[in-house]
Formats: structure tokens, sequence, C-alpha cells
């Protein structure tokens, strides 16, 4: 991390104490912005996805073609 000082000229320890509250407050924000994870998908979902496929519908039924 790199910070410039871009007026006045501040003591040691007051940039100590800026980038203390500056590190706190930044670490506290990350620890907060964490997403909400998704809910698990049920086992009835997830099974009943692959019995049903979309309809060709290029194809005729059999040799019946109407």
């Amino acid at each position: 991390m790199r910070i410039e000082v871009r007026r006045g000229a501040p003591t040691p320890e007051e940039l100590a104490a800026v980038i203390a509250v500056v590190s706190e407050s930044y670490a506290q924000e990350a620890a907060e912005a964490v997403a909400p994870e998704p809910a698990p998908e049920s086992a009835w979902r997830r099974s009943a996805r692959a019995l049903r496929t979309p309809l060709r519908r290029g194809f005729g039924w059999g040799r019946f073609t109407g």
C-alpha cells in the first residue's frame, strides 16, 4: 500500500494513526461484504429436471406425419 501526503507535514505518529484507522475500517467492510450462500436445491428438483426433454417439432410421430 502506498500513501502520499499532498499537504502539510504529518508526524510519523499521525501517519500511523491514519493508517490504523483506515486499515481497520477496510477490514471491517471486507468482513461484512460477504454474499449469502444460495439455498440448496432439493433432491426432488434435481431428479425431476431430466424427466422431461423438449419436443422436437420437425419430426412426425412414428410413421404418421399428419
